[in-house]
């Protein structure tokens, strides 16, 4: 399946995610991102060191000057569970901005054709790392990374495509 690219529709989906009361909700995507201009990025996996000490950090640094370009919310998105993502967002100090949402079984990140499979690593499918814009839906900017880099898909690279 060839990876989501720029002019692409996001695919409807569901991933969970633990609200502001404590609530698990699962969630579509479409209802998330639609009629809105949003950030998506997707993560190997939490608690993983790029992703813990470079890409999540970024964006959460980054926050204002993405609201201040017209994004109304970034979501992240990693093939883990709601509670280790709800974990992993207690970590930072400031995540109003920043939504951690889970795919736990990888469905969505299959729907967007952005698996990694690290199986031969004991890390099982999980999602490559990438970081786009996607506006009312529409996928107008994506950076995927290949294999385990991180030079593409920051928060620095995106906002430039702004």
């Amino acid at each position: 399946m060839a990876p989501i690219a720029v002019g692409d529709s996001l695919p409807e989906g569901t991933v969970a995610y633990f609200d502001e009361y404590d609530q698990l909700q699962e969630v579509s995507v479409h209802s998330l991102a639609a009629g809105k201009k949003v950030v998506l990025f997707g993560v190997p996996g939490a608690f993983t060191p790029t992703c813990s000490v470079k890409h999540v950090p970024g964006f959460i640094e980054k926050a204002e000057e993405f609201k201040a370009k017209g994004v109304s919310e970034i979501l992240l998105i990693s093939v883990n569970d709601p509670f280790v993502m709800k974990a992993w967002g207690k970590t930072y100090p400031d995540t109003k901005f920043v939504k951690f949402l889970a795919d736990g079984s990888g469905k969505y990140t299959h729907a967007l054709g952005l698996e990694l499979d690290l199986t031969e690593k004991g890390l099982g499918v999980r999602s490559r790392r990438f970081a786009a814009v996607v506006d009312d839906l529409k996928v107008q900017t994506i950076n995927i990374e290949a294999g385990g880099e991180f030079t593409v898909s920051g928060a620095e690279d995106l906002l430039k495509t702004l």
